[in-house]
């Protein structure tokens, strides 16, 4: 491993600060450690903001909930509010990782994760993410894990993240604190496509720090869930997911919140099938023509071609599961 230097933020001012001057924020240390063993990511300083005050969850004023960054996976999980409100967020992190990691990673360290692309870890492979114009290993090699959605020249790595693509869905919101003050910025802004920059994977500055996701209110009831396809049942990232909320009244869909992981550079949103559903009366035959549409402008790879189809048999299962028929 480089050598480093490790500091303690006692506060958040104290936090920034030092990152604005080039450290790396840490918390669970689930991801920056094993990249760091692997020679991968090379920090002079690590900040560890494990034990700042960014560890609530509230129910915000309209009826939509924060989440404080420093909430751990398992935390998060388990809040009667996020399983009331939000059951997608839920299984979305119970579905992720070991509970061992669970208990350790952070909300705000798992949206800022970085890629499992074996490339990627691979320092002796050509990777632009982690080596800007080297090139990219994954488009001519095995690509079977990789993403058919949002993928430049550049990059063909999929997001990793489970809980992203309930976010997404959701369509949550993104706070930040750093130098020049507080921001709020929308989960799909805030996780960068790759285009010909892939290793700029966030819009986020030195020295800002994530202090909250943001999940708005939605109309009531709203039945949510997510499922996630993978080559095994524990431990697994996803080859496609889908994360799905529809609020139902009167016996019409009236809003569709729809996304899937395991596919696309990002969490991906799929708005023609929202579009699809809101105004029609849930059925077997609904579901199956707005899943047709999750993969709309795919472009696979060698390898990868099944995700077409597995990614419309995903989205109609679980629109089925969270819908129903009447």
């Amino acid at each position: 491993m480089h050598p480093f230097t490790y500091t303690r933020a006692s506060d958040v001012p104290e936090a920034i600060a030092a990152g604005r001057r080039g450290g790396r924020y840490i918390a669970g240390g689930t991801t920056l450690v094993d990249l760091m063993r692997e020679g991968v990511e090379r920090p002079e300083t690590v900040v560890d903001i494990s034990g700042l005050p960014l560890r609530d969850v509230v129910a915000t004023e309209r009826g939509g909930l924060r989440i404080g960054a420093l909430v751990t996976m398992a935390e998060a999980a388990a809040h009667p509010k996020v399983r009331a409100l939000f059951p997608v967020v839920s299984e979305a992190l119970e579905l992720s990782a070991s509970a061992q990691l669970r208990n350790m990673a952070s909300i705000g360290g798992n949206i800022m994760q970085r890629t499992r692309c074996p490339y990627f870890r691979d320092p002796t492979a050509a990777c632009n993410k982690r080596d800007p114009g080297a090139g990219c290993a994954a488009r001519g090699g095995f690509n079977r894990g990789h993403a058919i959605l949002g993928a430049s020249d550049s990059c063909v790595a999929t997001h990793c993240s489970d809980v992203a693509v309930a976010f997404a869905a959701l369509e949550a919101t993104v706070r930040l604190l750093g130098p020049d003050g507080r921001r709020q910025v929308p989960i799909a802004e805030f996780l960068l496509r790759p285009k010909t920059s892939p290793d700029r994977e966030h819009d986020i500055g030195d020295g800002e720090l994530i202090t909250a996701i943001e999940l708005p209110a939605l109309p009531r009831p709203l039945q949510s869930g997510y499922l996630k396809v993978r080559d095994r049942q524990s431990y697994e990232f996803a080859l496609t997911s889908a994360a799905v909320a529809l609020h139902v009244h009167g016996g019409v869909i009236r809003t569709a919140k729809v996304a899937a992981g395991g596919v696309g550079t990002v969490p991906w949103k799929l708005p023609a099938v929202e579009e699809h559903l809101v105004g029609e009366r849930p059925s077997q035959s609904l579901w199956a023509t707005a899943a047709a549409k999750s993969a709309d402008g795919a472009s696979p790879l060698q390898h990868n071609r099944f995700k077409v189809e597995l990614l419309k048999r995903t989205v109609e299962r679980q629109l089925r599961i969270v819908g129903g028929t009447e």
